[in-house]
């Protein structure tokens, strides 16, 4: 596997927004995309080429669990890696995160400062699986 370059975050706050461009892009030196809901995620992802998707849980209009289905469904974003952020994080929740294709979850709220290092490892993990 690639060593991770490309990461898209779709998350409806925009203070969110800012921070994760902060932590990943300035900290973590990835090339971000941001997207503020899943309509415009869904219609600008072709475009960014995302090796990792990062979703809100909880945004108006299409909540994460419904984007990732429609990613599924489609043939460039089948297996995709994504990782749901979210401040719903009980066992149950994780549960159903993971058990819709999620291959993680960082609880909010999250440290910028380490964010980069989670998503890192959230990376080497899926490298070891495919290996």
């Amino acid at each position: 596997m690639a060593e991770l370059e490309r990461i898209c975050c779709v998350e409806d706050d925009f203070d969110i927004r800012t921070i994760l461009e902060l932590s990943l892009s300035d900290i973590g030196g990835y090339q971000v995309q941001l997207f503020e809901d899943g309509p415009s995620a869904l219609e600008g992802l072709p475009e960014t080429r995302p090796q990792m998707i990062m979703l809100d849980m909880m945004m108006p209009g299409m909540n994460g669990l419904e984007v990732l289905g429609a990613l599924r469904k489609s043939e460039q974003f089948a297996t995709t890696p994504v990782v749901f952020m979210t401040a719903k994080a009980q066992s149950h929740e994780l549960d159903t995160y993971i058990g819709a294709g999620a291959q993680s979850v960082i609880v909010k709220p999250f440290d910028p400062m380490i964010l980069p290092e989670q998503v890192r490892e959230i990376w080497s993990q899926l490298e070891t699986t495919k290996r």
